[in-house]
């Protein structure tokens, strides 16, 4: 069988990570991402992937809009935050600086690159749900390094995948 090949496979990819917010009504959610990308140029969209087993999903499921993070390199403890812990157990957000952005979304003041996208389209891929985003507001801060899968490898998942 091809699973253990794959997986093999897919380890060696080093793509980057994000982080990504939700709310609903007065619900706040928020997770490490890797399965994340561009899908369209013109009109521009975004895919982002979250696990049906993560808290994050069963507030992105209802929420109308999304907040999608590029996690800078210098911060592991953020993506350590949204990656190992879990928002069943934890409030994330008593534990870093954030601000309510557009559409109520939670917008993480550490990182400075981010967009919040309207839900278009929600379509189940295996064990995640794909987000099709329609990019509203954008917030490019600066250049730099983003904190990568080989480095998020390393944190222990809040739930598993």
């Amino acid at each position: 069988m091809a699973g253990a090949s794959f997986d093999s496979l897919m380890g060696t990819l080093d793509y980057p990570m994000f982080i990504v917010t939700a709310a609903d009504g007065g619900t706040r959610a928020g997770c490490l991402v890797g399965f994340a990308t561009q899908v369209s140029i013109r009109p521009g969209r975004f895919l982002a992937c979250i696990s049906e087993k993560n808290r994050t999903y069963r507030v992105a499921r209802g929420a109308s809009h999304l907040g999608v993070h590029f996690v800078p390199a210098h911060a592991g403890e953020l993506a350590e935050l949204f990656g190992g812990e879990t928002s069943d157990e934890v409030d994330k957000f008593a534990l870093c600086p954030w601000h309510e952005g557009p559409q109520g979304v939670p917008i993480l003041d550490d990182c400075e690159n981010w967009f919040v996208g309207r839900v278009a389209e929600r379509n189940t891929l295996g064990d995640h749900v794909g987000f099709i985003l329609e990019p509203e507001v954008v917030h490019y801060g600066t250049e730099g390094r983003q904190f990568t899968f080989h480095r998020a490898k390393r944190i222990e998942a809040g739930h598993e995948a």
